[in-house]
């Protein structure tokens, strides 16, 4: 994300609008003199143990790119749990992920400078070697023109940059003549058609082969891109109008910046996600750092880096300061109105902002940078993971984990401006959670779900470009490195840039187009280089006294609420009413609702109806009282009204080869043993004929005493479990007829009852997806024993292990996840709607006690049927941002937010489509295999060492 070099930290000041390239060479300096400040604090770390983490880097990359190369090269991205290529069209469509997606070898090309900056230089000849005879840019395919951007054009930049380093150096590349460049040079043109529009912003998407709005370009019909998607091109269009002399790509980027400045919100200074491509309205009128908007913000200030224009210098600061005025709220950074900035506009945080720690150190900011990158980092060691997002109250908002990098790079940036070597600490607990969890015989597979320990069958481009270059340089010395890192820029996608561009092919204007929007006062700007005693006071110990009150933030604080409370009192004010307190027939509870804005109908049915309108508030603070108090009423209510549901489980291959490596996603049965209350279940696993176990079993000494197999579908799923726990089986997974079905692409599924008493169950059950399912049919094709762990979460590999020839990264997995305490059900609040919006509606029945109030929508009720009954979970839309799939669970701790809270309603799904085969293979055996039986080996060769 940020500037390699970046940060201030310096001894001396850049005299104020320094010419360009001192700017530059200082902005590079700073953050290295910055490293000899810090001598305590964290107890050092010896130059041997940072040697050896940077060698576990490396062995680490290995795993991953080489296994993409065997594996999946060149389809665009390794799937590292069956082993194979994700090519766009071949596997289910996973919405606009897949629109990174070109078939252009997506994730060799991301790799490149990687190689370089890890020492693998005969690799990164190999590589390009590779890209030149076997990438096409000319395919008919649809693609991100952010993403295209960022990966594929700032790659192939990447690679450039160091190729012709190396050249210069004499002993690699010596027949590089241009390539890359001019492979770089064909896809910007091809990219450019996207910027036909009024206001010069491009579209979201583009055909490579064909363009835009062409009948069979499939594409061209869109109206809206997010603020960071127009916004984010600058760095790598102008690299290449710089490269190559050819002006048109700067200066489309640089109008696109343009107009998304003209149309910040002139009072906020702050910009939407969303903004209509054509008219320039704002579409999504919420304002953060994260997804939508975070690398606009960080492109202007690279910009300025990059290529010496004050106006870049003069936007991000004009930002900033509203940033640090309105979103900031350490440690929280929280997305709020762009035309009403003191409201926040929704209550959790996505992972993406981890990136701005990192822009903070090349900003100068360290203090608001130590305290975000610790409260991120405590939700990490509860996690193990950041999730996807998580709210105020640090609950899991989505679960997944697609093995993100941001965190990781803000921990290099804060290292290299610091020297605290409590941060080098940081990036050893990322090493071992990558190995432990994300670790697997083909690579490492992103986290479906942080809670549960299970995987998803994805391993994205940008781990390998990013993470591991962040962590290898955190804990290399200089002379470990082959060239000077200083002279060079990360893009967004981590891709090095030449500083020396700066002066390169100059024809663009430098006007100082910023001042035709605004006034601007120097004074308010950052011209120089802070003197490191300012940044830094003499107390060694700065950094971790700002962290100190940060340690137990998520298990057991409040912080927002505290914080309002203790200003509510010193203040002299009534605390804001809350929710549990209200009653209808307080005329004093009446006048405080009137001031929040929040009106009470009554309805001809008896109910009263709850409406807030913000404008009508008596003032911002009032108006988010009224957001707050409308939040934690529909909490209240729908706790009486939601039925029980239950978080995911894990199916877990324990048997030789897999170890405990492979997780699957599982749901779970509203009926039998309960996972998350009794012991986990562990057996071998076998078949139950007839498949459907819908009637007595006629292999009961196959099942006796392991977990059946069982296909969905002709009868009801208590009626299976009954008959395999007849056949004496003790416990069941039933995997889903419906061929390529996936927990990737479903939501979770949860297995009803049959409208009976069903206490007579006493196994446990779970529903696998078909693609989950494979694997174990698999596994069972090639060993005829497979045993398996059923769990509410995936468990701690050494105990699961103990006895058996592993390595070391599964051994030392962490102690504490198995005994880690399970959130109780009452404490997985979730509500029917997350509100957003200005205009909020409760309907309550018209009770004096809070505790009897409910909301008009009722949840569907399950109800029997003649097929399998089942709860498929699938979550309300988001108001504010529709993305993804997400719930809320409570973490352990003392308190409870009200305005952080989920509900997810369940829906009856009837079974159907019995005839559906289930033996079809997703890849033979042997090729997820292979790789196993090498580790395996190596594993019994080095018995003596390990054990």
């Amino acid at each position: 994300m940020s500037e390699a070099g970046g940060g201030r930290g310096c001894g001396s000041s850049v005299p104020q609008r320094a010419p360009w390239s001192l700017v530059a060479a200082t902005a590079a300096f700073c953050l290295v003199s910055a490293t000899s400040v810090w001598t305590a604090g964290a107890a050092p770390m010896s130059r041997e143990e940072r040697q050896k983490l940077g060698n576990q880097v490396l062995e680490m990359f290995d795993h991953a790119y080489g296994n993409y190369m065997e594996h999946a090269y060149p389809a665009d991205e390794l799937m590292p749990l069956t082993c194979r290529g994700r090519v766009r069209g071949q596997e289910p469509s996973r919405g606009d992920v897949d629109d990174a997606l070109g078939k252009f070898s997506l994730t060799l090309i991301d790799s490149l400078d990687t190689l370089v900056v890890l020492n693998k230089t005969k690799e990164f000849e190999d590589a390009v070697r590779k890209v030149l005879r076997d990438v096409n840019l000319d395919n008919d395919v649809v693609v991100s023109v952010f993403e295209t951007n960022i990966r594929v054009l700032g790659g192939l930049l990447g690679g450039h940059s160091l190729a012709i380093m190396l050249k210069e150096k004499g002993e690699y590349m010596q027949w590089y003549n241009d390539e890359l460049l001019q492979m770089a040079k064909q896809l910007g043109y091809k990219l450019l058609p996207a910027f036909n529009t009024t206001s010069g912003l491009p579209y979201p998407r583009i055909n490579l082969k064909f363009g835009i709005r062409k009948p069979e370009a499939r594409t061209g019909t869109e109206t809206d891109t997010c603020t960071a998607c127009a916004g984010t091109l600058i760095l790598e269009f102008a690299a290449l109008s710089r490269f190559t002399g050819a002006t048109i790509f700067e200066e489309y980027a640089r109008k696109a910046l343009d107009f998304l400045w003209e149309k910040r919100q002139r009072s906020s200074n702050l910009v939407g996600v969303t903004i209509n491509i054509h008219t320039g309205d704002w579409v999504r009128k919420d304002s953060g750092v994260g997804a939508g908007i975070d690398s606009y913000y960080e492109y202007l200030l690279k910009a300025y880096v990059l290529l010496g224009d004050d106006s870049f210098l003069e936007r991000f600061n004009t930002h900033y300061d509203a940033i640090m005025r309105y979103i900031s709220q350490p440690p929280l950074l929280l997305d709020v109105h762009i035309h009403k900035p003191m409201l926040n506009a929704r209550t959790w945080m996505d992972a993406l902002l981890a990136f701005f720690p990192g822009l903070q150190v090349l900003k100068g900011d360290i203090r608001p940078a130590i305290e975000t990158h610790e409260m991120l980092y405590q939700v990490i060691k509860k996690h193990n993971f950041l999730p996807e997002a998580f709210t105020t109250d640090f609950r899991v908002h989505w679960a997944q984990h697609p093995l993100r990098p941001e965190f990781a790079e803000s921990t290099y940036f804060l290292y290299k401006a610091t020297g605290d070597p409590y941060y080098l600490e940081v990036g050893k607990t990322l090493i071992e959670n990558l190995n432990k969890y994300a670790r697997v015989p083909c690579g490492f597979a992103a986290m479906k779900d942080v809670r549960t320990g299970s995987h998803e069958d994805r391993m994205d481009s940008f781990f390998l470009a990013e993470m591991f270059k962040y962590l290898y340089l955190l804990f290399a010395d200089k002379e470990d490195i082959i060239f000077d890192i200083e002279d060079y820029i990360f893009t967004t996608e981590a891709h090095l840039l030449p500083l020396w561009l700066s002066t390169t092919n100059q024809s663009i204007s430098k006007k100082n187009t910023t001042s035709e929007y605004t006034e601007l006062d120097d004074s308010n700007f950052d011209w120089t280089c802070p003197n490191t005693q300012i940044l830094f006071p003499n107390d060694p110990l700065y950094a971790q006294s700002i962290r100190e009150p940060l340690k137990n933030v998520v298990d057991k604080s409040c912080p927002r609420g505290i914080i309002r409370v203790e200003e509510s009192f010193r203040s002299g004010a009534k605390p804001p009413l809350r929710a549990r307190d209200f009653m209808a027939t307080n005329p004093e509870h009446l006048e405080i609702l009137k001031k929040m804005g929040v009106s009470l109908i009554h309805l001809k049915d008896g109910r009263v109806q709850l409406v807030q309108h913000a404008i009508q508030a008596a003032s911002s603070i009032d108006a988010e009282d009224g957001l707050r108090f409308m939040q934690e009423m529909i909490e209240l209510s729908s706790q009486q009204q939601k039925e029980q549901q239950l978080p995911p489980r894990a199916v877990q291959i324990v048997s030789h080869p897999f170890f405990g490596r492979v997780v699957l996603t599982a749901g779970p049965a509203q009926f039998g043993l309960d996972l998350s209350k009794h012991k986990e279940t562990r057996g071998f696993v076998a078949s139950s004929k007839p498949y459907n176990g819908c009637s007595e079993l006629t292999n009961p000494e196959a099942v006796m005493g392991k977990i059946a197999l069982i296909q969905r579908g002709q009868c009801m799923f208590a009626e299976k479990a009954r008959n395999i726990q007849n056949a004496g089986a003790i416990g069941g997974i039933v995997i889903d007829d419906n061929e390529g079905s996936s927990s990737d692409t479903a939501p979770l599924f949860q297995m009803a009852g049959d409208g009976k008493d069903t206490d007579d169950i006493k196994i446990p059950m779970l529903f696998l997806f078909s693609k989950e399912g494979s694997i174990i049919l698999d596994a069972i094709r090639e060993y005829e024993e497979v045993e398996v762990l059923l769990s509410d979460k995936a468990k701690d590999r050494a105990a699961i292990l103990k006895g058996k020839m592993i390595p070391s990264y599964i051994i030392n997995s962490n102690p504490e996840m198995e005994n880690e305490e399970q959130p109780s059900s009452e404490n997985d609040s979730q509500s029917a709607e997350q509100i957003t919006s200005s205009s909020q509606e409760v309907d309550l029945v018209d009770q004096e006690s809070p505790e009897e109030s409910s909301l008009n929508s009722q949840p569907e009720s399950l109800s029997p049927a003649d097929m399998d009954n089942a709860a498929s979970v699938s979550p309300s839309e988001q108001i504010s941002n529709p993305m993804e799939n997400h719930e809320t669970t409570s973490l352990d701790g003392e308190c409870t937010d009200f305005d952080n809270q989920l509900q997810e309603q369940s829906e009856t799904e009837e079974d159907s489509n019995p005839n559906v085969s289930w033996d079809k293979k997703v890849q033979p055996i042997d090729s997820i295999l292979a790789d196993w039986n090498e580790d395996i080996e190596a594993f019994e060769m080095m018995e003596k060492d390990e054990l």
